[in-house]
């Protein structure tokens, strides 16, 4: 056999080179639509502009010929890909809002080709550079091509990546209808990115008997594992007084809150303190006025017992704040927002194996990895619906320096493509060959 083109050699397989044109294509449409979610918002999902994508993909799913796809009530949308067994039914999904966090509107995708090695300084902000000797994964990609933003907004590989790779798996699958392949249940997703993705996500409706995010980052990551986490609330009830005759009157909320956040561990207990499965106690907002300030904190762990000690840090720090002043009061309120899907995973090892499979026919040697964050996927997983979260290639989320390798992105795409031909072998209907 002759040796592959210098070209071809940056792909993990020949599919994630078939793939790869299609693949880039549909993300660089998909990133240049506004789909930045609203926290705090009253709607769902809380931006209508979510719904724009939605629509968008609705239309490319019906005119791929998936007859069934719809869009929900609530913005979600489902279809499905007919396979050549009846079961399993494989759930595949992918979120379109993108983080509150970072300026998201119109954003400029940019293409690097054959990324020669060294910074790439993002020509909307020069300040905004990626240097390869503070991210490894971006030395090692040297010859590929690169995707970032012009540095002004974040380019939104979480989740549009995912979205593109489950779009041109599915395109490939109907395009080859030769290939044996087990029926697939598609599903975009709003408002993941605050917390409330799978708020009215009908499993039912869906049907899947197991499903796939395509939310993860580095090549090959087979994510089993999550944060436990909630959303912590603390209000601060100060007085509010006219400032020119406030002396021994005003009691600042805003200066409760500030008080509050200054009295966290400086060295611990935070995301830019700790990795792996250490958990954090992390602000994420404050706003408010003299008169009432609210922060929100994000608290995950993933150790349950932990988690509740999170909370009860708060609590004891936030009346510390208010002992000595009892014209303030404070309250406040813990939701919770997920829980560790790895216990749900565990019991599913059938599902996991197959991913893996998958990873490796991609070309692709699959990592068990954590995640120190969640996704739609431990919700789902915590509903009954066990749903490990895949990689798309995407790196540095929720940053202006956000960027994915296309060969990357091409490679989950083919992952994708060999998962349903994976679980059609392993169909209780009848084990199929593989071609």
């Amino acid at each position: 056999m002759s040796s592959p083109p210098a070209a071809a050699a940056r792909y993990a397989s020949p599919l994630a080179q078939e793939l790869a044109a299609d693949v880039l294509e549909r993300f660089l449409r998909y990133v240049r639509i506004d789909t930045q979610a609203v926290e705090g918002s009253s709607t769902y999902p809380s931006s209508a502009k979510q719904l724009d994508l939605s629509r968008l993909l609705l239309s490319e799913l019906r005119d791929l010929g998936l007859e069934d796809a719809e869009l929900t009530e609530h913005g979600y949308v489902f279809a499905t890909l007919p396979g050549v067994v009846e079961r399993p039914l494989v759930g595949l999904i992918a979120h379109v809002d993108t983080t509150p966090e970072v300026a998201g509107g119109e954003v400029t995708p940019i293409v690097h080709r054959a990324y020669a090695g060294g910074p790439i300084v993002l020509p909307g902000d020069e300040r905004e550079v990626l240097e390869p000797g503070e991210l490894p994964e971006l030395a090692a990609r040297v010859g590929h091509d690169i995707v970032t933003s012009d540095g002004t907004t974040l380019l939104g590989a979480d989740d549009k990546a995912g979205v593109a790779e489950i779009m041109a798996a599915v395109a490939y699958l109907l395009r080859h209808p030769e290939l044996a392949r087990a029926p697939v249940r598609v599903a975009f997703t709003v408002d993941e990115e605050v917390g409330h993705g799978t708020d009215h996500f009908d499993l039912e409706r869906f049907g899947a008997d197991f499903a796939y995010t395509l939310d993860g980052s580095g090549i090959g990551e087979l994510e089993l594992e999550t944060f436990s986490a909630y959303q912590v609330r603390v209000t601060f009830h100060g007085v509010a007084v006219h400032p020119g005759s406030a002396k021994g009157r005003l009691v600042n909320a805003l200066k409760l809150a500030s008080k509050l956040i200054g009295s966290l561990p400086p060295d611990r207990l935070s995301p830019e303190t700790t990795e792996g499965r250490e958990g954090y106690v992390h602000p994420s907002r404050l706003r408010g006025t003299a008169a009432e300030a609210v922060v929100t904190f994000i608290v995950r762990d993933h150790d349950d017992t932990k988690l509740e000690e999170h909370v009860a840090l708060i609590r004891q720090l936030a009346d510390l704040v208010v002992a000595d002043e009892p014209r303030a009061r404070v309250s406040v309120e813990v939701q919770e927002t997920y829980r560790n899907m790895r216990q749900v995973l565990d019991r599913h090892p059938d599902v996991v194996a197959a991913a893996e499979e998958a990873i490796r026919r991609a070309g692709v040697e699959p990592k068990r990895t954590i995640i120190r964050g969640g996704t739609d996927g431990a919700r789902l997983s915590e509903r009954g619906l066990p749903t490990p979260n895949l990689f798309t290639g995407g790196q540095d989320y929720h940053s202006l320096r956000e960027w994915a390798s296309v060969q990357d992105m091409a490679a989950a795409a083919a992952s994708v493509v060999e998962l349903a031909r994976v679980w059609a072998e392993r169909s209780p209907a009848g084990a199929l060959a593989p071609d």
